[in-house]
């Protein structure tokens, strides 16, 4: 089975975990029963022995996809000679209260149906357990089959015969106009697999369920600006990389795609980065989704309770909060169009990264704001943090970008070690918490005026990457948007005109300049544009004052999106998608970007 590009998925989910349902209806990517749970089907990382379960019609003509509005639950429709069909899937969502009580089980639940004619179908679904390491039994039941293996099983219920062929399953049938087939895939427990094939509800029921579900949840939202579908569709995306029982984010639901096609550059995202913190909370805030700013709150505030001795954080942790991340190469896999390798977990985790504790003190300090009152217990833990910045601030890091080579004296880390202290300091002086408020006023200010002097360079006439060299890096756009400076003032003026000029192509932003012979990051290879890096150059822009610049640019990114308003990480020169899909920081950074675009449109209507 041919590689789809990365663009040419949808994707459905059930607050634990997601799959990617290709254009063409193959389902090529899901871990069952959480995020970081090891892969059933992985077609997208090697389209030989990874995995997948595809349902379409034959020989159709063409295909296309499209969301149910206001819901995650995903259309692909086939046009054919003989007639149209239509497949729906989703993830349901158990129990449709806000409040998220765990599903003993996990399925994706496939509705076929012919609109139009009558049409033929091809099931195929070949699982491949533990990222296709695990081999595999199928047994054979009346109501469907059940694929079990040492370390998961999973059963597929379906009304038409199964006819097993090697490792998976096939089946061919047809429906007349009006007549439709509903298939089960179930996580099974072990010692349970005949009971799963029997679904507790109808497809119809839990078909209505989960649309009620999302349209409640999207009900909360405030926004009814300009691109309100877009930014609607950002934040159903972001619930669906929630992890319900803990409230963390993933960065993505996927693992190794590639930045660069046949490249090296290829990790693991389905962890959650202190780093997003900020932009998390601003963004469901913005949009009135308190309940679930307050549940990653939630997740917050656990880390903080589990400092390392010397004060500080992790860049990264597990979904329910595990701090061992042990990166490992899968050799036996090709990767998706022979990118190698393919990794799991991410030895970033080991890195010492200090933006991570801006991100994480202004995050606290929005929730305070705009949220709820923080706990003292809480402020005592933020204390510890901050003094870790005054204690380390000064040392070079890996910074935001987590590069693999030397650590330098990134710019953009020092601004936020300056976040950290400058956001401690205002939350003890709204809630009158006891601080040592001296030694911190001191550190914010030698920061401020280090990178005034350090970080400034006369010869770029502009803020740089790193003390000492004259390389653009994009995440210097943050500087207004974390008020450290003016929007309007000349220096931040002359970097954004200098980040175009050597990091922008049209609406395309890279995050830093690429050098063969010198890579700063310390990887071989080359990436495409990094999208949240064009919604940072749309609000600098915004806050500046050039709307029209601000505004067309915000349009042509829009159209970067695929064909149901999804993002990877980043975008080729020829506009493909690349890395990790669908990317949460991609959308959080649209949300933002949208919400302060329009609400300046709003001002001068």
């Amino acid at each position: 089975m041919p590689y789809k590009p990365i663009e040419d998925y949808g994707v459905i989910g059930d607050l634990h975990t997601v799959a990617l349902v290709g254009i063409d209806g193959s389902i090529d990517w899901c871990c069952l029963p959480h995020f970081d749970s090891p892969s059933v089907f992985a077609a997208i990382l090697d389209d030989e022995k990874g995995g997948y379960f595809k349902i379409s019609a034959l020989s159709p003509e063409r295909c296309k996809q499209l969301y149910l509005p206001d819901t995650n639950v995903l259309i692909t429709r086939f046009f054919t000679a003989d007639g149209i069909a239509e497949l729906i899937d989703f993830m349901p969502i158990e129990g449709r209260s806000l409040v998220y009580a765990p599903p003993n089980y996990h399925q994706i639940i496939r509705r076929v149906s012919t609109v139009a004619g009558r049409v033929r179908f091809r099931l195929e679904c070949f699982p491949a357990f533990n990222y296709a390491r695990d081999k595999h039994e199928i047994h054979s039941f009346p109501q469907g089959v059940m694929f079990v293996s040492s370390s998961a099983s999973v059963g597929l219920a379906s009304p038409v015969p199964l006819t097993i062929d090697g490792t998976g399953v096939v089946t061919e049938f047809s429906l007349p106009r009006g007549n439709a087939a509903t298939f089960f895939l179930r996580q099974a427990d072990q010692g349970s697999e005949a009971n799963v094939l029997i679904p507790e509800k109808t497809g119809e029921a839990a078909f209505h369920d989960t649309i009620d579900f999302w349209k409640l949840w999207l009900s909360q939202s405030r926004y009814t600006g300009r691109w309100r579908e877009m930014v609607h569709r950002s934040a159903l995306v972001l619930k669906l990389l929630t992890y319900a029982p803990t409230g963390a984010i993933v960065a993505a639901p996927t693992t190794s795609l590639p930045e660069e096609i046949g490249g090296v550059r290829n990790w693991d995202y389905r962890l959650c980065w202190m780093r997003d913190a900020s932009f998390t909370l601003y963004a469901l805030m913005r949009l009135g989704f308190h309940q679930e700013a307050g549940h990653f709150m939630d997740w917050l505030e656990d880390r903080c309770r589990k400092l390392n001795p010397d004060g500080s954080l992790q860049p990264m942790y597990s979904v329910d909060g595990h701090s061992e991340l042990t990166e490992e190469a899968l050799v036996h896999l090709k990767g998706y169009k022979n990118s190698k390798p393919v990794r799991i977990g991410n030895g970033a985790y080991r890195q010492s990264q200090l933006d991570i504790y801006g991100a994480l003190l202004d995050s606290v300090y929005l929730y305070n704001k705009y949220g709820a009152p923080i706990s003292y217990d809480l402020w005592r833990n933020l204390e510890r943090l901050l003094d870790y910045v005054c204690n380390n601030w000064r040392r070079p890091d890996e910074g935001i970008w987590e590069v693999r080579g030397e650590p330098h004296h990134f710019v953009y880390s020092k601004l936020m070690c300056w976040v950290a202290l400058d956001r401690g300091l205002r939350l003890a002086n709204k809630r009158s918490f006891p601080a040592d408020q001296e030694r911190w006023l001191k550190n914010r200010d030698q920061i401020y005026c280090e990178i005034m002097d350090q970080g400034w360079s006369q010869s770029s006439n502009s803020f740089v990457q790193y003390y000492g060299s004259d390389r653009m890096d994009a995440s210097l756009l943050l500087m207004p948007l974390v008020f450290f400076v003016s929007p309007t003032d000349p220096r931040m003026i002359r970097t954004m005109e200098r980040i175009q000029e050597r990091l922008s192509m049209d609406s395309l932003v890279h995050r830093y300049s690429l050098s063969e012979d010198n890579p700063v990051d310390g990887i071989s290879g080359r990436e495409g544009a990094f999208s949240i890096c064009s919604f940072w150059l749309v609000e600098a822009l915004t806050r500046a004052g050039r709307i029209d610049e601000a505004r067309l640019m915000f349009e042509k990114m829009l159209g970067y999106a695929n064909h149901v308003g999804l993002y990877a990480e980043e975008i080729g020169h020829c506009g493909e998608a690349l890395g990790n899909f669908p990317q949460a920081f991609t959308h959080l950074g649209l949300i933002s970007a949208a919400f302060n675009l329009d609400r300046v449109l709003a001002r001068g209507r």
